[in-house]
């Protein structure tokens, strides 16, 4: 009989965090930029203008920030790799003793421990040292060209619509349109991420949508007080 294997969700953190972020600081920064530069400015013009740079600017600091903070982890990665092949050349029975504790501390018995630690050793000593003793796997393993284009992919996706509302809503109700459109996708980002992740659907949508409101809040009134004109 055929026995399905258990749907795990731990191999989606990865993407899944980079592409949910990337995705809400888009739509969030982007709308709220536009709502503090609608609440003190009504030429259309000038709030496009907002939404663009906002958009354009964004994504290249998510990409940029994105792919330094990757490529340092990708660094540390490579350079404990390496002094691990090192001394798996030059005190491989140090090593193999190193390796076996790991798998005693897991509640393996100290012989099977050993004999399991012979064996991947035997078959990939880098490998399992990466994978057991420095947490070095395929689904963690640092990409920073990757991530960047992931980041910037999913910002400028969710930079759009505040983008698209600034060129179609009304100039007098431009804030309203913006605060209603963005908590609607706030919602459905949240919903997707959860169903996604595997976690509850109703916390995660309250709260994107609470800090979701709290900063475009923030920046309406900082456009409204200091409503200044935006030559």
């Amino acid at each position: 009989m055929y026995h399905q294997l258990e749907k795990h969700y731990v191999n989606r953190v990865g993407w899944l965090r980079a592409a949910v972020l990337g995705a809400n600081d888009g739509l969030l920064s982007t709308t709220s930029i536009v709502i503090g530069v609608a609440a003190a400015n009504t030429e259309r013009n000038t709030i496009i203008l907002a939404a663009l740079a906002g958009m354009i600017a964004g994504a290249m600091s998510m990409a940029a920030g994105e792919y330094v903070s990757v490529s340092s982890q990708e660094d540390t990665e490579k350079a404990d790799l390496l002094r691990e092949k090192r001394e798996l050349e030059e005190i491989p029975e140090i090593e193999l003793k190193e390796l076996a504790k790991i798998y005693e501390k897991r509640g393996v018995s100290k012989e099977t421990a050993l004999q399991v630690a012979t064996e991947l050793t035997e078959h990939d000593a880098l490998g399992a040292h990466a994978h057991d003793e420095l947490g070095i796997n395929e689904i963690t393993q640092a990409k920073p060209f990757l991530a960047a284009i992931a980041s910037f992919g999913s910002f400028a996706l969710g930079a759009l619509l505040p983008f698209a509302v600034s060129l179609l809503a009304p100039i007098k109700q431009m804030v309203y349109f913006q605060y209603g459109f963005s908590i609607i996708f706030l919602m459905i980002l949240g919903a997707i991420s959860a169903r996604t992740g595997g976690s509850k659907t109703g916390i995660a949508v309250l709260r994107i949508c609470f800090w979701g409101t709290v900063a475009m809040g923030i920046t309406a009134l900082i456009g409204h007080f200091f409503g200044v004109t935006v030559a």
